[in-house]
């Protein structure tokens, strides 16, 4: 089975968000650890003007869910062209495939 250049893209595009989201589910349990060690409120804590100590991690969440975000959108889009080609070629072969079993039933039946 061959891949195509667009199965690659797919391929890598993938990669990245679940490299991602992998990223994001540790550094949101790391976030949680530290907010319950802290006994802070959730409003309060997850807030990177009001946690300072934590405000980069907090923003890094925050870039990671919208890189996710891009890559779902990509990846839908590889998918919705991919549906739309895979279309595409069965409406040009359902014809022939038509014609041909016209073909094979004409002979058998004798028309």
């Amino acid at each position: 089975m061959e891949i195509s250049a667009s199965d690659r893209e797919l391929i890598t595009v993938m990669r990245q968000y679940f490299a991602a989201k992998s990223e994001l589910e540790g550094l949101k349990e790391h976030l949680e650890a530290a907010r319950q060690a802290a006994g802070e409120a959730v409003g309060v804590f997850y807030d990177p003007r009001q946690n300072v100590e934590h405000a980069a991690d907090l923003e890094r969440s925050h870039r990671l869910r919208g890189e996710m975000a891009s890559l779902m959108k990509r990846a839908e889009a590889w998918g919705r062209t991919a549906s739309t080609d895979d279309r595409h070629d069965r409406s040009q072969a359902e014809p022939e495939d038509w014609q041909s079993f016209e073909k094979r039933a004409d002979s058998f039946f004798g028309s």
